[in-house]
């Protein structure tokens, strides 16, 4: 939902779906290959490019290297980062975060159960940890992820 409004609004011309590779909080992810599939399935429902450069860069991967790392190999790009309101409380921890946002100008998109934010839709409360328990748990996720991504995860 957040790619599809960035495409429609204008304000992006065009989206780049990054999976972590090694994620820096130690989040527990499905596998590297299982969410690049995932992803490619979404970015053909919103036109999007899927990016696979956490795979090579060193571990824990950090945005901030990241986005560099797109910058140096896409130079006719301007890279920006879309972040949903719920991590503005946890940006303390981010590797450099002051220097994503001078240097990348993060995107900030409303999620529900926190402030709004000014200029942007409040996006329904829908965590990539809660999708995983309900999967993990037999329970149907179809109203919460499109057909062609489901397609793509290991039941």
């Amino acid at each position: 939902m957040v790619a599809a409004w960035l495409r429609w609004t204008g304000r992006v011309d065009s989206v780049w779906l990054v999976p972590a590779f090694d994620h820096a909080f130690a989040k527990k992810s499905a596998p590297f290959a299982v969410r690049m599939r995932a992803c490619q399935a979404m970015a053909r429902l919103v036109d999007a490019h899927v990016s696979p450069i956490e795979s090579t860069l060193p571990t824990p991967s950090y945005t901030w290297n990241t986005l560099n790392e797109l910058r140096a190999r896409h130079p006719e790009h301007t890279f920006r980062l879309v972040v949903g309101a719920d991590t503005l409380n946890d940006t303390h921890a981010w590797h450099r975060w002051d220097d994503i946002v001078a240097e990348f100008k993060p995107i900030v998109v409303g999620r529900g159960g926190y402030p709004p934010v000014e200029g942007a839709p409040t996006f329904p409360t829908v965590s990539s940890s809660a999708i995983r328990q309900l999967i993990a748990d037999g329970k149907p996720v179809d109203h919460l992820v499109p057909a062609a991504v489901l397609e793509e995860w290991p039941s």
